[in-house]
């Protein structure tokens, strides 16, 4: 995104080469970096009383801004990395070469945006000064920090020009090939004044003479609210951007070709099933990938996913092969090569371009797998899946006289963005419900016993809760619901979900089991016990504030200086030459 601002302005002045600028970053929307551009450790702060020191800024949002040309003889290359300092392997090079630019089918004239994805090489170093942890923790939980992985954002123009071998001239970020270096190091000096991405904050961020106004969403924003509208009613003149959400694209019209089948497709993305987008260009397909995996919003699509993938991605071997079952991904391709190397795959959705908002373009068929053996296959949702969930005829009559009465590309994602919203809660909610009750009671925590563990989670303990208390109490479509339960239950997104619900209870069960120490008297119980008792439990008292503040435990600062209060107390209850070793230790 924030490529995109600093690649809308000026033409190219290059010369008779490929070229693109890919700005990779390391959160799945441009909000958190899990490790920012390694810095020299002796770099001192430029003076902007942040205390960061230079390109701290730069990297709580971006990894680098690249450079590629491509070279009738030698291929492409990346030529310019800024940062100078910022470091990628030669395999994370070669990926981001060829996933910035369309493949020479797509015949993508003009400007062209678009996104990819990419596996970061093993043994990355972390910038240790990173200080986006303490963000981390207040974001959604599908916008939390993704360290395995890169995200690429691509400005690509490409116009005719019969002097050139090719027949046409490409180019990314026009503005930067008129001015060159000088204007890619203003634009990135602009990004490192940038305030840290704070979630829940309105921030203005400026950038080359634009000034983007931006809200990142909470863990306790209500889903489907979007906060900033609420913010612009007051004119801001020096603000030139207003963007109501930093992660969500045009829902419906992503969806628009298929929306007669969006329950299924909803289905299939929750179910994590393998599942391959076949569109026209990299922008189709990134787009149409990053709906499908917000369909299931609030919920977490954990599995893989590539906006857009290409024959010489890294990982091409990996989901092509035909020796196993596919993988638990999303694809979005462009190459009519994949409708041969991916026709064992379960699930192909073939689109057609995404019409201009106002237009509807006709409905695609689900059609047999079989069907798809040639590279001019219709459009359509090619799959041999049966939905467990009867359709809900009632979303389809409104999208389709929304469409009559020519109602906005946004209002309609509104309605389907709610819709959505509602059917992944009416799923959701009996799970919650259900994995709350293996909380411990209160009153099991004892402040002189190890926090009680968390009861198991049994499917068919869980399944027979449905019967009073499953989604027919919140949704009016009909069908087998215990059958996509027990589908969903061995799905790599209930692992997710799961894993992320088990951590928060358990650290809940912590908070409590400190907040239960602090209402003792623990002054007392020491006058009761030996010095090597007494050492003991401060030392455990220590390691239990460690662990409250590295795990971000939701506890008091209340309960937190309680503790030290009583830490330093017992301390100092002790003789002096027990008192110098604890104090010695710190975290007093």
């Amino acid at each position: 995104m924030a490529l995109r601002g600093l690649a809308h302005s000026g033409p190219s002045s290059r010369g008779p080469s490929e070229e693109a600028v890919a700005a990779a970053e390391e959160r799945r929307a441009p909000v958190v970096v899990a490790a920012g551009a390694v810095r020299e450790d002796d770099e001192e702060d430029d003076g902007r009383g942040r205390g960061l020191l230079r390109w701290d800024g730069f990297s709580a949002w971006l990894h680098c801004v690249c450079v590629v040309g491509f070279d009738l003889e030698l291929g492409q290359a990346v030529e310019v990395i800024y940062p100078q300092h910022s470091k990628l392997t030669d395999k994370e090079k070669t990926n981001i070469c060829y996933l910035s630019f369309p493949d020479s089918n797509s015949g993508c004239l003009g400007d062209t945006q678009f996104c990819f994805r990419f596996r970061q090489s093993s043994g990355r170093r972390v910038s240790l000064h990173c200080l986006l942890d303490q963000f981390d923790k207040d974001l959604p939980v599908y916008l939390k920090k993704d360290p395995a992985y890169f995200y690429g954002y691509v400005y690509f123009r490409q116009v005719r020009d019969k002097t050139l071998k090719r027949g046409y001239f490409q180019k990314i970020a026009p503005e930067y090939f008129e001015k060159s270096e000088p204007y890619l190091e203003a634009a990135c000096n602009d990004v490192d004044q940038w305030p840290a991405p704070v979630p829940g904050k309105t921030l203005h961020l400026p950038i080359m003479g634009v000034v983007m106004k931006v809200r990142i969403p909470t863990c306790h924003d209500k889903p489907g609210t979007t906060q900033i509208v609420q913010l612009t009613q007051q004119a801001n003149t020096h603000i030139s951007v207003i963007l109501p959400t930093v992660h969500e694209v045009d829902l419906f019209r992503c969806f628009c070709p298929v929306f007669l089948h969006s329950q299924m497709l909803w289905e299939l993305v929750l179910l994590g099933e393998p599942l391959v987008v076949m569109a026209p260009s990299p922008s189709e397909s990134s787009e149409t990938v990053l709906a499908l995996i917000n369909c299931i919003s609030p919920l977490k699509y954990v599995s893989d996913f590539r906006p857009y993938f290409t024959i010489h991605d890294s990982e091409f071997k990996e989901y092509t092969t035909r020796t196993q079952a596919p993988p638990s991904v999303i694809l979005g391709v462009t190459n009519p090569f994949f409708a041969k190397t991916l026709q064992h795959w379960p699930h192909i959705i073939r689109i057609g371009d995404l019409k201009p908002a106002g237009e509807i373009p006709k409905q695609v068929k689900v059609k047999k797998l079989k069907n798809l053996k040639t590279l001019d296959s219709k459009p359509g949702v090619y799959t041999s899946y049966k939905p467990y969930l009867n359709r809900d005829e009632e979303i389809i009559k409104q999208l389709q006289k929304g469409v009559q009465q020519k109602r906005p590309s946004e209002a309609q994602s509104v309605i389907l963005r709610r819709y959505f919203l509602e059917l992944t809660q009416s799923f959701i909610i009996p799970l919650e419900r259900y994995v709350a009750s293996l909380m411990p009671l209160q009153k099991s925590i004892s402040p002189w016993k190890s926090p009680p563990q968390l009861r198991q989670f049994l499917p068919e303990e869980f399944m027979k809760t449905l019967e009073k208390t499953g989604p027919q109490l919140t949704s009016r479509i009909k069908g087998d619901w215990i059958g996509l339960y027990r589908h969903f239950l061995k799905s790599p997104n209930f692992d997710g979900w799961f894993k992320t619900r088990r951590k928060e209870m358990t650290q809940k069960l912590e908070a409590l089991h400190l907040e239960a120490l602090c209402e003792e008297d623990l002054l007392l119980w020491t006058q009761k016990h030996t010095e090597v008792e007494t050492v003991d439990l401060v030392l455990k008292l220590k390691n239990k504030l460690l662990q409250a503040d590295r795990e971000h435990l939701p506890v008091k600062p209340e309960t937190m200086e309680k503790l030290r209060t009583h830490i330093d107390a017992i301390i100092f209850a002790l003789p002096e030459d027990l008192q110098g070793i604890l104090l010695k230790t710190g975290m007093t």
